[in-house]
C-alpha cells in the first residue's frame, strides 16, 4: 500500500514482558497494522484497560477460569486475544506471562493508514467515529475470531513502534459496572485529550511521560 513505511516492523516479544499495568500504557501511541487481502489498516492506540485475572472480577480468567475461550490468556505474553460481545469481536494483548492469564484490552485507534478501507467496512465518513470503540476498531481494521491466538510479532496482524504521548490519562475502566470493587479499579489508560478516545470521562490522574 503506498505510504505504508517499510520501517513499520513488529515489536519483539520482549517489549510483551513488561507488567500488564505497564504493558497497558506503554501500548499507547504504538500501531496496531493488520494485512488482508482488501488491503492495510492501521491506527495508533490511544485507549486501553489492563485486566489483571485471576484476582480481577471483572476479568474473564478471574478465579483462573479456563475454557476454551481463555485458553490463550494463559499462553506467553503477545499473543492475540479475540473474543464475541453483542455480535462485535474485541481485540486483546495477552500479558502477565506464561500461566498468568492477564491481557490488554484495546479500547481506540487513531487511523493512520487504509483509511478509505475502514471507511468501508464501517460504511460511515466520519473519521472520529471509524475506530473511537473497542468494536468498531476491530471491524474497521478486518480483526475477526480468525487471529485468536495468533503471535503479534508477526503479519499479518502486529504491533509496531509509534508516537510516545506526552501525558496520560489515568481513569476506572468502562463497561464493567457488575464486576463489584473491580469496576473502581483506575485501570483504563489513554493519550490525554486525543479526539479519538473512545469515551472521555473525569480522569482519577494524569501524568507526563519522559521525553
Amino acid at each position: 500500500m503506498q505510504g505504508f513505511a517499510k520501517e513499520i516492523v513488529p515489536l519483539s516479544d520482549t517489549f510483551y514482558e513488561q507488567s500488564t499495568l505497564e504493558l497497558a500504557k506503554a501500548l499507547l501511541g504504538c500501531i496496531l497494522v493488520n494485512k488482508s487481502n482488501e488491503g492495510i489498516a492501521a491506527g495508533y492506540i490511544v485507549e486501553t484497560e489492563a485486566y489483571i485475572g485471576p484476582s480481577d472480577r471483572a476479568a474473564h480468567s478471574y478465579n483462573n477460569k479456563r475454557s476454551a475461550r481463555t485458553e490463550v490468556m494463559y499462553h506467553r505474553s503477545g499473543h492475540a486475544y479475540t473474543y464475541l460481545m453483542h455480535t462485535h469481536c474485541l481485540f486483546n494483548v495477552v500479558s502477565g506471562g506464561e500461566g498468568n492469564p492477564e491481557a490488554v484490552l484495546i479500547r481506540a485507534l487513531e487511523p493512520l493508514f487504509g483509511i478509505e478501507l475502514m471507511k468501508d467496512r464501517r460504511g460511515i465518513d466520519d473519521l472520529t467515529k471509524l475506530t473511537n470503540g473497542p468494536g468498531k476498531l476491530t471491524k474497521s481494521l478486518g480483526i475477526t475470531m480468525v487471529d485468536y491466538g495468533h503471535q503479534l510479532m508477526k503479519p499479518p496482524l502486529f504491533i509496531a513502534k509509534g508516537f510516545s504521548p506526552e501525558s496520560i490519562s489515568v481513569g476506572k475502566r468502562i463497561g464493567i459496572d457488575n464486576s463489584g470493587e473491580a469496576r473502581d479499579y483506575p485501570w483504563r489508560f489513554w493519550v490525554t485529550k486525543n479526539k479519538y478516545v473512545s469515551r472521555h470521562q473525569k480522569s482519577e490522574f494524569v501524568f507526563e511521560t519522559e521525553k
